[in-house]
């Protein structure tokens, strides 16, 4: 089988800056294969733990693999993050824009079909784009959120009074400071363009729900609410016993985990069948 190649593409996000992109694909010149879209969470990006794995097992199965950093990921051509101002001002809605940009993108290079797999935060604009772009065929959903304020009460009071909050990167230690751009945005919008649970209700294409029944940051009873609120769509719901938020990966990189091997398999199956 051939080895996938990488291409690198920047494109421009939706606040004006740099959109990066990945490509990955072991399609030969001139053959069309269906794209799939994937999403990376908070404090998240393209090139974190398993996300260039997934890619390339994704474009060993048959698939173009798209990874990107969304604008507001702070993260700009390595893995540091360097782009404060803009990690400082992201918006959800601006997350979704980016989504469209990329999809766009795969469209106009020839895709005859898009899925999507998003992962924590991800998953939640996973869902929102899938429920409103039809040219999305197929959607995964790992560990999924629900809603996008997730801090306690406390903390957004203090947010909104003092203008900003800080955010820790555990891994590295840094503070990344949160500026009232994502709160104001969630006020604006929590009830329409952001409304994860409503959009849920939307959606009209095969849906694989994949969640840790261990996850310390998403409790599981969030996938149960995906899975009823989807309705006549019938998703289908993988419950990874004892498994966390990311199925045992770390960044950097440091080996597979036999939870995310069976996350990464199932899912590559599903969109088989979804897209194929």
């Amino acid at each position: 089988m051939a080895t996938p190649r990488l291409d690198k593409v920047r494109l421009t996000a939706a606040d004006g800056g740099a959109l990066r992109v990945d490509v990955r694909t072991a399609a030969r010149p001139g053959e069309a294969r269906p794209a799939v879209i994937v999403c990376h969470g908070f404090k998240g990006f393209k090139d974190w733990g398993f996300f260039p794995k997934l890619a390339e097992r994704l474009a060993l199965g048959g698939f173009t693999a798209v990874t990107f950093n969304f604008s507001g990921s702070g993260v700009g051509e390595g893995e540091a993050f360097d782009e404060l101002d803009r990690w400082g001002r992201q918006r959800p809605t601006t997350d979704l824009e980016d989504l469209r940009i990329v999809t766009d993108f795969v469209v106009e290079h020839g895709a005859p079909w898009v899925g999507i797999v998003g992962h924590s935060r991800g998953g939640g604009l996973g869902i929102l784009h899938a429920a409103r772009d039809e040219r999305i065929r197929a959607l995964v959903t790992w560990a999924a959120i629900d809603h996008f304020l997730r801090w306690p009460e406390e903390d957004i009071r203090r947010w909104r009074s003092e203008g900003k909050i800080g955010v820790v990167n555990a891994r590295t230690g840094q503070v990344l400071t949160l500026f009232r751009d994502a709160l104001e945005d969630c006020d604006a919008h929590a009830a329409t363009a952001l409304n994860i649970m409503a959009a849920a209700e939307r959606i009209r294409v095969p849906w694989l729900i994949v969640h840790g029944a261990g996850d310390e940051a998403v409790p599981v009873f969030v996938a149960e609410r995906h899975k009823a609120a989807a309705g006549s769509v019938h998703p289908e719901l993988m419950l990874v016993e004892g498994a966390g938020h990311t199925f045992g990966i770390r960044h950097p990189w440091a080996g597979s985990t036999p939870d995310f091997d069976a996350v990464q398999e199932r899912t590559v199956r599903f969109l088989a069948t979804a897209l194929g």
